[in-house]
């Protein structure tokens, strides 16, 4: 069904962003590029999206610290077959239009407004790499040729308190976006739902006639932040068929798990990792007809060693990625990623450990996210005094340690 609906279509992935308050975890790569999941990056998700969609040229527009994003591309992502027009492409800044780095959202996609009109696609479907969540975008193309849209924006519900935090929508009973506010002070509620507000996804899908002659005008405003929620929707709902497509409904061929969140900020991160690990996980990763595309190390498989008949360790809703050692330690509703190596008497609790990282016997881990190629020295104790913490480490709004990458190397 999706694969004939997008034969006209162009994907253009914004993989760019520096994410400042991810730090540091965005110290050394791209926010999309940061590990997720104990096996996944975050890019993965939209791009396993459009595999199962139906899309097969993809554009992702890189910029900030790109390199192990590109080498991920690389690695889990070089799958289509350009002998058949078929392609998942990295593309950095090239200043074909001036000599200035990609100034915002729709800046990025101007200055390579070349590339959309050498595809000879009708469609444009825009997409953002630093989300977790599921959608057949090909339902929300059927809604945009339905209702004949220029432009069609995803949406969704979100609690009115946390809707200054999002670009907020209003539509009328035809699905028509008749206002639209960029983070606004004061969100719009539902009509007849003052508890919930209709916030924008990030998703788009232009007719590209739209999308070239809104761009071309927004370059020529020297006002203009060149930012889609800022700048663009604004205007073309003032003189286009701008159409609100909101998310959660029957979602095409992906169970509707409604689960779509922004982890923009280490608190944000670290409770989608966590939400793996509910009994019922409100993310289906598990629809075998919908699975997440990533790259597989060649690791051994995981392994769990009880050396001692006293049971000192036990393991309790936990992820374990292969590769990874626990000898006698106890793994407490925590993500261990490939070859993490925890020894004996150590204690690990509400924590998410990135690959390569060993951790000493004894050591307690508490509410952490440990980066890549770390070694924690026997009996540290992290996570139980955020005093102490704080003098070490960065620390979330909610607490949170992050242990850089590198640490006790």
């Amino acid at each position: 069904m999706s694969g004939n609906l997008f034969e006209d279509a162009v994907c253009i992935l914004l993989a760019g962003g520096k994410g400042s308050r991810l730090q540091p975890l965005t110290t050394d790569r791209a926010k999309p590029g940061v590990p997720f999941g104990g096996k996944y990056r975050i890019i993965d998700f939209t791009l396993s999206n459009c595999l199962h969609s139906g899309i097969r040229r993809v554009l992702v527009l890189t910029q900030y610290k790109s390199h192990s994003l590109q080498l991920h591309l690389c690695d889990a992502w070089s799958i289509f077959n350009p002998g058949l027009g078929e392609y998942i492409t990295a593309v950095p800044p090239q200043m074909r239009t001036g000599d200035s780095w990609y100034k915002g959202t729709a800046d990025a996609i101007y200055q390579n407004i070349c590339l959309l009109e050498s595809s000879g696609a009708k469609k444009v479907v825009i997409l953002s790499g630093d989300h977790i969540y599921r959608m057949d975008y090909g339902a929300m193309l059927e809604h945009h040729n339905e209702f004949e849209a220029d432009l069609s924006v995803a949406c969704m519900q979100v609690p009115i308190d946390e809707a200054s935090a999002f670009g907020i929508m209003t539509i009328n009973e035809q699905s028509q976006v008749i206002q639209f506010e960029e983070k606004p002070e004061n969100p719009a509620c539902m009509p007849n739902q003052t508890e919930f507000a209709l916030a924008s996804m990030g998703i788009y899908i232009f007719n590209i006639d739209t999308l070239v002659d809104a761009l071309s005008k927004d370059n020529l405003n020297p006002l203009s932040s060149h930012d889609f929620g800022k700048d663009i929707l604004p205007l073309l709902i003032k003189s286009h068929n701008v159409v609100g497509y909101e998310f959660g409904g029957s979602e095409g061929r992906v169970t509707p798990d409604r689960y779509w969140r922004d982890v923009g900020t280490i608190d944000s991160y670290f409770d989608a990792n966590m939400d793996l690990l509910s009994p019922q996980p409100p993310l289906n990763l598990y629809q075998k007809s919908w699975p997440i595309r990533t790259y597989h190390g060649q690791h051994p498989p995981a392994r769990i060693i009880t050396a001692h008949d006293n049971e000192q360790g036990k393991i309790k809703n936990a992820i374990i990625g292969s590769g990874s050692m626990v000898i006698d330690a106890t793994i407490i509703k925590s993500i261990l990623s490939a070859n993490v190596r925890v020894n004996e008497n150590a204690h690990i609790e509400s924590s998410i450990i990135f690959d390569h990282v060993q951790i000493g016997a004894g050591a307690k881990l508490r509410d952490c996210i440990v980066d890549k190629h770390v070694q924690i020295p026997e009996r540290m104790i992290i996570g139980y005094d955020k005093e102490e913490d704080a003098k070490r480490f960065t620390l979330s709004k909610n607490g949170i340690v992050v242990v850089p990458k590198g640490f006790g190397q």
